[in-house]
């Protein structure tokens, strides 16, 4: 056990350096969401606040609406861009701001200022194939009614939003029932090959015209205006004015036309977004940004020391508990099965909504992604370390306590050791699962190999998903290998689980 514990320090203390909080803390913290228009809007404010001599981060590809507001709201996060609509219908529902006025004293309550529009409203739209909407004759989204085996797939926020799929199909008394939540960028590509055949749209995005999708007319009106705007805290200008200032610089400079533009170059050309952002601030504002990309070996390091740090701090906290209550469990048989039970049940609470839990306690980065990982760690071991123990022969118990060991020497000097290859076992399980799990620690700001997962998911770009998909798959397997040679040296050979018994 000591070399478990001296393994997993020397993991920690290797890449204690990749915390997303270190000493030196950005200026100005900038968030975008997980759609390629927002990490555009988001790289051109960093970058005009980073011209000002600013420290600026941005923070990508954060989860939901809700990740950011609440990351904003925290004072985890400066500003990030955002709509109108989404404030209105999403955030501040139920408050009726019939204007921005209203709408600014409202964020004015929780210390968040509005920019002014940006230039352009990206509302919802419903969208079909040109060619099979022309077939079935729809036009108008009232045209719906009469096709009821339609098959619809929404991005998942717009499954479950004031003004989503259950308030548009009572708008219109819609009779389809065939509907699915999935990503939004996965579903353009369901409609390319016919698994679906009519999805929510941006009204900026690129791929409405690439993939040939006619925009159905909101005919009753049922979409707000969704204008782009910059939310900010309210200390930001005394803090950063200058760099404030910067980014304001955006207010009504960016159309619908430019925007569509914009999303094509990074979506449709595959050129990276702090390019797009810096050309963009170029021709329109006149302002000269340095775009600088880590090659493929310094990007893989980076996200390397960021899953290590995940999974490498929340496997030591799962153990330093885990061990403790897998004894517990042991002992006192009925307390046990309590304990085995709650920490199945966490096992069962998806990683996502476990994460989304965490940020209101927790707030963003890796702290919510390691006290996830640290839940889920806490079956595998508890159970092995349980059942471990129960499995030492009750002669060896007894000859240890007719020798007169005292019961803490009994259990260091002989019942760990023999449960030893069993509890090892179930570290090795926590430790793969983290692994993988971490994965979607991206989605709060964690970053690690998720981060260019998402990133290739969003751009339906291979290379990336490969780029964090392939070393973390070689991870989990080296994780695998390093506690088999653990168990190797420290536990001798006629203990070890599956060794083969000598012949006579």
């Amino acid at each position: 056990m000591r070399a478990v514990w001296l393994l997993v320090v020397l993991l920690v203390g290797a890449c204690g350096g990749a915390s997303t909080s270190g000493d030196a803390a950005p200026q100005v913290r900038v968030g975008s969401k997980k759609f390629t228009e927002s990490v555009i809007l988001g790289e051109a404010v960093t970058q005009l606040a980073r011209s000002t001599g600013a420290r600026v981060s941005h923070r990508r590809e954060l989860g939901g609406t809700a990740v950011l507001w609440e990351a904003l709201r925290r004072g985890e996060l400066d500003a990030y861009p955002e709509y109108t609509g989404t404030l209105r219908q999403e955030l501040l529902s139920g408050r009726h701001l019939p204007d921005d006025a209203a709408l600014r004293e409202a964020l004015a309550e929780s210390g968040l200022r509005m920019s002014e529009p940006l230039g352009f409203n990206n509302t919802y739209a419903l969208g079909m194939k040109e060619a099979e909407a022309e077939r079935l004759g729809i036009r108008r989204i009232s045209d719906l009614r009469a096709h009821p085996t339609l098959r619809f797939g929404f991005s998942n926020e717009f499954m479950d939003r004031a003004d989503g799929w259950p308030a548009l199909r009572d708008s219109y008394r819609l009779p389809q029932r065939d509907v699915r939540g999935l990503d939004h960028d996965l579903a353009y590509r369901g409609m390319d090959s016919g698994a679906l055949q009519l999805t929510d749209l941006y009204s900026t995005d690129a791929e409405i015209q690439a993939y040939g999708l006619r925009v159905l007319e909101d005919d009753l009106h049922h979409f707000p205006a969704y204008d782009a705007v910059l939310l900010y805290r309210d200390d930001l200008e005394a803090r950063a004015p200058e760099a404030l200032a910067a980014m304001l610089r955006l207010e009504g400079r960016v159309s619908e036309a430019d925007m569509v533009k914009l999303n094509a170059e990074a979506r449709l050309e595959r050129v990276p977004e702090g390019r797009v952002a810096a050309g963009f601030l170029s021709s329109a504002l006149g302002v000269t940004t340095e775009v600088r990309g880590d090659g493929l070996a310094a990007r893989v390091w980076k996200r390397t020391r960021e899953h290590l740090y995940l999974v490498g701090v929340s496997l030591l906290a799962a153990i330093a508990l885990a061990v403790p209550l897998g004894v517990l469990a042991a002992r006192r048989p009925r307390l046990g099965r309590g304990v085995l039970g709650l920490t199945g049940v966490i096992q069962t609470v998806p990683s996502l909504a476990l994460l989304v839990v965490m940020i209101p306690l927790l707030g963003i980065g890796s702290r919510p992604a390691i006290a996830a990982l640290f839940l889920y760690s806490l079956l595998p071991i508890v159970r092995n370390t349980a059942a471990g123990l129960a499995g030492i022969p009750l002669e060896v118990r007894e000859s240890a306590e007719a020798l007169g060991l005292p019961a803490w020497a009994r259990l260091w000097r002989i019942e760990l050791p023999m449960a030893a290859p069993s509890i090892l076992a179930g570290i090795q399980t926590a430790a793969v699962i983290n692994v993988g799990t971490a994965t979607l620690g991206a989605l709060v700001g964690a970053g690690g190999y998720g981060q260019p997962i998402l990133t290739g998911i969003r751009l339906d770009d291979a290379r990336l998903i490969l780029e964090g998909a392939i070393p973390a798959a070689a991870l989990a397997l080296l994780a695998s290998a390093l506690f088999d040679g653990v168990e190797r040296v420290v536990v001798p050979r006629g203990l070890r689980l599956g060794a083969a018994p000598r012949s006579r």
